[in-house]
Parts: structure tokens; sequence; C-alpha cells
């Protein structure tokens, strides 16, 4: 594992806003830009955990830039509010306020559909600014006259009139915002947000209630968004209309994209290279209108040959001179097939309350059907599971394996019929639900989140046992999550990936990710775990070792799989059911299942053939 060095980006971040004002001016910037860069900095932190962390791009930031300070500069002018610092707070809440309803708005749509929806926000925004809220915000003349801050600390009087002074308040700021901003990232709820940017699916199927976790990133960005915006209105002494056009949406967009989403520090540096050119452009090269032509070429060539952006580029650049390996190499063939036994016993499944391990069904549906129009992919079946069970399901293709799984798991509602999960109707739960009661399956296809480490994946699988399926904890170290890291620990044990938790799921071998699928199941203690082929694409030798896990981790589970290698599944069951054109041939004992002559006929090979 990586060393900790607690607190030393803060430090550092500190170290340079004290020395900026000493640096920055032998650069060329002058104080004005550089108190603008802050600005964009704090504003571009909470676009960053929405788009960089989240993976939600939104084109409507505007909205609550302008929302916050136009609330701010009406109470400190028009209202005749005479605390500055709480005016700026207050606009902060507002924009905040306005971000959870739009949320529950924008956030029923995904991808594009998202995007446009906040660019009709940010449209609607700005119309209302300057027609039928007109006399509030001043429409297109803004509103004049908002005062600088003033802080009485009883000994002295701290007054924000110029241009360092002011430069010291927006430092303190920013610096609050990156510090909070990083508690967020390395909380629990930063660590779920970089699952839904990866990969919301297996999110969801993990127990995590990701429509929650999103409309939390929208707020926390709005507020962010808020917040800048009133310390816009105190730097300038007026609330500028144009805060609310769509060109501060995609000045925030832009600058993120220059700097590296999803570092935080991304948007202030692509802020200070935006503005920086912006003036050089202007002021000094006196291109007129073209400079925006120009700083156009200068961002698509920046994003072309630095797709991670500055700050992005500068992390590989120091991973790569570091040369550290640690957790990239392979495991050994010994290892791999090395499972932990003491792993296994330590890793029961879930049981509520304490509960002694309760015997006869832990699953049972009953009738169970699925049509999609004429078609019916499943009919009328009966199909119950005990306690501590391995079930083995085979059928052709076509024969409706997936679809019988997946309404198992609550990922498809039947058209009829009901499912007992534990004495539980689970019929028409959402699949978040189901996993949280300790039902959940591993995919055919690796469902992982490719961008982090192994750690990262069984820590975020771990999360919605030790959780819940929602959880505000905004603040909270991960680290501190009682149990958390034993349950990765263990889990990682289990499936023989210990020496590779520190290693990114995109340096894995195929049989290592197949593991690790296994293992993000398993993360969650279920106590009925569905295994969706887990054998699919191995080689020999690869199956041979996953065999072998999976009768480590069937000791004290319920396990049903489905898989197209008979000799490995009927070396595991202990019992068969065989689904032909969606529904039940037959069920028994793998003995039973070989000798049968309709499983020969329709399965494997004909009433003569022989069956291995």
């Amino acid at each position: 594992m990586p060393i900790k060095r607690p607190y030393l980006v803060e430090i550092l971040t500190a170290l340079a806003l004290v020395l900026a004002p000493f640096v920055l001016p032998y650069l060329g910037f002058s104080p004005s830009t550089i108190n603008r860069i802050l600005i964009w900095g704090l504003f571009g932190l909470g676009f960053d955990i929405l788009f960089g962390y989240t993976g939600l791009l939104s084109f409507g930031q505007s909205a609550f830039y302008g929302t916050g300070g136009m609330f701010a500069a009406y109470l400190l002018t028009e209202a005749g509010f005479p605390y500055v610092l709480l005016a700026i707070v207050l606009g902060a809440v507002v924009a905040g306020v306005v971000g959870y309803f739009i949320g529950l708005i924008a956030l029923r749509r995904t991808g594009i559909y998202f995007a446009m929806i906040t660019v009709a926000i940010a449209e609607v925004f700005f119309f209302v600014e300057f027609n039928p809220l007109s006399a509030f915000t001043g429409g297109e003349n803004g509103l004049p006259g908002v005062p600088t801050p003033v802080i009485n600390l009883g000994f002295t009087v701290l007054k924000f009139d110029t241009d360092w002074t002011m430069y010291t308040f927006l430092a303190f700021w920013y610096f609050v915002g990156i510090v909070i901003a990083l508690r967020i990232v390395r909380s629990p709820v930063g660590a779920i947000l970089s699952a839904i940017r990866d990969n919301p699916l297996r999110a969801t199927a993990l127990g995590h209630n990701i429509h929650g976790y999103k409309l939390t990133a929208f707020v926390v960005a709005a507020i962010y968004a808020g917040f800048a915006g009133g310390l816009l209105a105190t730097m300038q002494g007026f609330m500028p209309p144009d805060a609310f056009m769509f060109d501060t949406s995609g000045q925030v967009v832009m600058q993120t994209a220059i700097g590296g989403a999803g570092t935080l520090f991304g948007p202030l540096i692509g802020a200070a290279v935006w503005l920086y050119l912006s003036d050089f452009f202007q002021n000094v090269l006196h291109l007129g209108p073209t400079w925006k032509l120009v700083l156009g070429i200068v961002f698509v060539l920046l994003v072309v040959f630095l797709r991670r952006g500055i700050v992005g580029a500068i992390i590989d650049l120091y991973r790569m001179t570091k040369g550290d390996k640690q957790g990239t190499e392979p495991a050994t063939a010994a290892a791999a097939t090395a499972f932990d036994p003491a792993a296994v016993e330590a890793m029961p499944a879930r049981r509520r309350g304490g509960e002694a391990p309760a015997s006869g069904p832990i699953l049972r549906a009953t009738g169970l059907t699925k049509r999609y129009g004429g078609l019916a992919a499943n009919s009328d079946i009966d199909f119950s599971v005990d306690h501590g069970e391995m079930r083995g399901i085979i059928g052709p293709n076509g024969a409706g394996k997936s679809t019988f799984f997946k309404m198992l798991t609550c990922e498809v509602a039947p058209t009829s019929g009901t499912i007992m999960f534990e004495g539980r109707d689970i019929t028409g739960m959402s699949v978040t639900d189901v996993c949280q009661l300790g039902l959940t399956k591993s995919y055919q296809i690796n469902q992982l989140f490719d961008r982090l480490t192994v750690r990262q994946n069984l820590t975020i699988a771990a999360l919605g046992e030790t959780r819940g399926r929602f959880k505000l904890d905004l603040l909270r170290s991960i680290h501190s999550v009682p149990g958390l890291g034993e349950q990765v620990e263990r889990t990682a044990a289990l499936v023989n990936l210990t020496a590779r938790l520190d290693t990114a799921v995109s340096e894995l071998a195929y049989g290592e990710k197949r593991r690790l699928e296994i293992g993000l199941a398993l993360a969650t203690s279920p106590s009925l775990l569905l295994l969706d082929e887990p054998l699919a694409g191995m080689s020999p030798r690869e199956r041979v070792e996953t065999v072998a896990l999976l009768k480590s981790i069937a000791r004290g589970r319920t396990l049903i799989i489905i898989d197209h290698d008979m000799d490995a599944l009927f070396e595991l069951v202990g019992k068969v059911t065989v689904l032909q054109e969606g529904r039940v041939l037959v069920e028994g004992t793998p003995a039973e299942i070989k000798a049968d002559a309709k499983v020969q006929e329709a399965y494997l090979g004909g009433v003569h053939g022989e069956v291995a």
C-alpha cells in the first residue's frame, strides 16, 4: 500500500497560496487576474466534483453561479443587509436549494440528455434574470454598489478594499474550499461518486442509491458555484449579468478540461492558463475579436495532446519518474491456486441480528413469467433453492437463463409471478434493495471499475453493506468506517488478490479480473450469490483455479451458478435445473441430469449421445 502522508496536499496548497502574490506578478499576472483565477478555481472545484469525479457533464453551472452572486448582491445593495460574509453564505445556500430542485429534474436523464437539460436550464435562468426578475437583478445593468468585506475582530478591523487585501480574503476561502473538496473525495461518498463515474450499473448492483449520490454531487457543485458568485460580486463591487450567460458555463468546462478533470486543482490551473492567455492575446498581441479563435485553437491542442489535462500530465510524469511498480507484477502460478481457507472462515455469509444459519428454502420463485410483447422469455417457472445449497442452471442458448437470473436479482421485473427471498416478497424491488437484503450476483461480462485499483473496487462493494444504500458522510475519512478495511482484506485473500490490491484493474490479467468480479459480489457478504458464467472465456488453467475458488467460497454460502462448462459445473453443484424454451425442463442431481433422455435430446446432443 502506498505510504500515507496526511495533510501533505493541504500544506502544499497553503504554501503555494502564500507564495503566489510574490511569484505570479513576475510571470505577468496582474493582481486582479490572480483574484479572478481564485474565484474561477473555487467555482471549478464544485464542477470537478460533479464532472471529474461523478462523470456528470453539466453546462448549467452559470445558473447557480449567477443565482448565488445575485442573491448576495441583492441583500447587500437593495435590501441593505449589513453582513457581507453572511450574505455570501446565504447566496451559496440559495444556490444549493435551487440546485436540489433542478437536480431532481435533470438527473432523470443521463449522458447527452442530461447535458442538454443543463444547457436549457442555463438559458432559462439567463432569460429570467434579464426579464421577469430584472427589477431585482438589474437586468442588463446588473447590481452595482456591492460593498467589500469587512471583518471586525474586536481588537482590529480587517478591510479588504485593495487588490492584495482582497487576495488574502479570496485565498483563504479557496483554501477552505479545497480542504472541504479533498475531504469529500476522500470520504465514502467520494469513493461511490468515482464508482458512479466508472460504472453506474455495477454501483447500483452493489447496493448503492446512485440517484441520491448524483443529486448530492449536483447540490455540492451548485453550492460551490453560488459561493464563488458571491465572491465575484464583492471583489468587483458589482454583480454582472453575464454570470448567467452560457459562456460562463462553457468557460468553467474548458478550464477544467485544460487543467485536468478529476484532480480538484485542474480548474485552478486551467483558469490560470485561460485568463493569462486571454489577457495576453487581447492586451499584448492586440488580436481584437480574434482572440477567442486563437484561444479555442490552443484549447483544442491542449486537450488533444494532454488528454488528462495539465495536472493529470504532471501526475503521470511523477509516477513515471518515481518508478513505483508496487503491486504491478502478476501473481505467481503457485499463488494463483492458493486460496486462503482462513479468509473463508473469517468472512461468513450475512446473518441479520446474529441469527443462526437457517434451513429450508432461501429463495422461492412461483409462476415466474417474463414477456416482451408477444415473446415469452420465461413461462410459469417454479424454482426454489435451500440454504447452503449449490445449484446449477444449464440450458441451450436462448433457453431464457439470463432473463431468469435478472428476474431473480430484480434487474428485470417479471410480467407475472412472485419471488420470495428469506421469507420476504422481493417482487418488484430494485436491484439496490435486494443487494442490501443479501442477494447479489456476478456478471458474465466483467462489470468492474476499470479506472480504479483492486482495493478501491472492493472498498466500493464493501461500503454497500457497511453503510447501507445511502449515507451523507461527506466529511468522514473512508479509513474510519468500522470494519471496512478488514472486509476488503478478507475478500482479497479469499479471491487471492492480496498482492494486487493497489494495482489498477486495467493492468490485471483476464483470470484476475474474473476473480475480482466474483470478489465484488462477495464483498457485500451476500447470503445468496448468483454467478453468471464465472468460467466464461477462461483458459483451462484459469478454469481449474476458478473452480478451486468456487469450492472455497461455497462453504456456508448459498450459490446458484449458470455455466456452459458441464464438467466443471457438475463437479461443483449438488443439484441442477435445466431450462428449455423459457421453462424448467427437469431438475435433479448431476448424475440424474447426465442420464436423463430429455436433457440429452434437448441440450447434450441427442438421446444416444454420451454425456461425460
